[in-house]
């Protein structure tokens, strides 16, 4: 004949929660690694002996851990402990308190910590009170320090007009074209105008991909457009968009990249203007062949 450990409880959470870790085919050391409860607390759960834990704070909160795990309401099966540890309690005649937890007492030095952090903050109340009450005398001049401001800012603005004279364009960015990935697992493909493939992958956080400069008009596919950081001989450009969306046969020369920030109608700086009755490009060329088209969707993996 089977006999129950003392405090073991024959109905209720405890035996509930046992059936349900039997019912998934766990054993008490994978609840106990999951959870991270001792398995001595498991058993004393099982068992329905909520009163021998170190209190109800523990009681309800393991309880609580191992109902999630199971796939049971936490928040029910802790109010249930909450019950019948009250039940237990009136039928042992057992004082309504609770013990507290040994592992709460605050320390020796906890308390000696406090007072200096109360002493901490008088000196500092009354050194606050103290400057507050000062006479005025003592503050510091604020027209001197906005006067200090104002030629610190027009030295600025002289220093930067004499880097850029008016009147005279800043040099467009010049060199290599590198693409950085801004976040983890963005895919691009880089081609060139007949479709011969450059590089295809899920570029890595902070993964950098340079444009080889003998690419006949390089091109990119990719779903992540907002998450590609650009520069041009270490220069930043603006991106090819702020939000993800599908582009494909984006041009990504530096001279292509550098007019899709520029207005329409006006050339790129650096860029050379077409001459007047020049030859437009023929239908057969890259620049025809190829335009960017945006769809909002992922490109699926190549």
């Amino acid at each position: 004949m089977n006999e129950q450990p003392e405090g073991t409880a024959t109905g209720g959470v405890g035996p509930e929660l046992r059936a349900g870790r039997e019912a998934r085919g766990l054993s008490l050391e994978q609840v106990a690694a999951d959870t991270r409860i001792p398995q001595r607390h498991l058993v004393t759960l099982e068992n329905g002996a909520f009163n021998t834990l170190p209190g109800r704070t523990y009681a309800t909160g393991f309880a609580r851990s191992y109902a999630k795990l199971l796939g049971m309401d936490p928040d029910v099966i802790a109010d249930r402990v909450r019950a019948e540890m009250i039940e237990a309690r009136e039928q042992d005649g057992a004082p309504s308190f609770e013990p507290g937890d040994p592992a709460r007492v605050p320390s020796r030095g906890l308390a000696w910590l406090a007072l200096a952090a109360v002493v901490l903050l008088l000196l500092g109340g009354f050194f606050f009170m103290r400057t507050l009450f000062a006479p005025a005398a003592e503050l510091p001049s604020l027209v001197e320090q906005q006067q200090q401001e104002d030629a610190a800012r027009r030295a600025a603005l002289a220093r930067q007009q004499a880097a850029n004279p008016a009147g005279q364009p800043a040099a467009a960015p010049a060199g290599p074209v590198v693409f950085t990935a801004m976040e983890e697992g963005v895919w691009v493909k880089f081609y060139d105008a007949s479709g011969r493939q450059l590089m295809q992958k899920q570029m890595a956080l902070n993964e950098q991909y340079q444009v080889p400069a003998d690419a006949q008009g390089p091109l990119l596919w990719t779903g992540r457009p907002d998450a590609l950081r650009i520069t041009i001989g270490g220069r930043e450009v603006p991106r090819l968009a702020e939000d993800d969306m599908i582009m494909r046969d984006v041009p990504v020369t530096a001279e292509a990249l550098l007019a899709r920030g520029q207005p329409a109608g006006t050339p790129a700086a650096g860029a050379t203007p077409a001459a007047s009755g020049g030859t437009p490009a023929a239908a057969g060329s890259p620049a025809s062949r190829f335009v960017p088209a945006a769809v909002s969707s992922r490109p699926a993996a190549q």
